[in-house]
């Protein structure tokens, strides 16, 4: 597994083991057991993870998550922390890590900050620059249903554009806030938004970034 997805998998299963099967995310309708059991199932079973992204196959996935929802919640972070078996694609260096070190960063704050008196991770530079690449290249894939035109900013000035459209919504944060912002996670971004008031209220509340 490469350095960052490795990285971000352990944080994860020792954040999930510290707040036990109980706790809150901010994965609507689950508790910290939830996640843990998606997350596993993702990466070991593919004849139901694809459920996630075709709906024909949505049954089977919520079939075969809530079956690993109740293993033993010791036994789900295990799974999670030793990685996914060596015929899963996920075993691969190149696609953990275009695949996980993102999820894996997500799922990690949707524990961190689903609770009171959270405060952002500071990440290293290089780590920030890799979600930013990440983001550049999937931005207009989790921001094609905005309601809105959507521009990303860096602190820097470097931009990505999500989603073209009138009004424009520009949001300005680090990488990591900005990936949360698109991925749903609107709430708890640190990001500053510029644009038409009621495109600003528009985008904030939306459920349709993501995805």
């Amino acid at each position: 597994m490469s350095t960052h997805a490795k990285r971000e998998r352990l944080l994860l299963a020792d954040l999930l083991e510290a707040q036990g099967p109980a706790a809150p995310t901010l994965c609507e309708g689950w508790q910290t057991r939830d996640l843990a059991a998606h997350v596993v199932v993702r990466e070991r079973r593919a004849d139901a993870a694809g459920g996630l992204l075709i709906k024909q196959l949505a049954a089977r996935l919520e079939r075969v998550q809530a079956e690993f929802a109740a293993k033993p919640y010791e036994e789900l972070i295990q799974l999670i922390r030793t990685g996914p078996p060596r015929f899963s694609p996920f075993s691969l260096k190149q696609i953990d890590e275009a695949a996980n070190a993102v999820e894996f960063y997500v799922h990690t704050e949707d524990v961190r900050r689903a609770v009171p008196d959270w405060t952002p991770r500071e990440l290293d530079p290089v780590f920030a620059d890799a979600l930013w690449s990440r983001l550049e290249r999937t931005a207009r894939l989790v921001g094609r249903k905005a309601p809105t035109g959507l521009v990303l900013r860096r602190p820097d000035g470097r931009t990505a554009v999500a989603h073209r459209g009138t009004p424009v919504v520009t949001v300005t944060g680090e990488p990591a806030e900005l990936l949360l912002f698109v991925y749903g996670r609107q709430e708890v971004a640190d990001v500053a938004l510029d644009g038409d008031k009621d495109a600003i209220a528009t985008l904030h509340d939306s459920k349709q970034l993501g995805l």
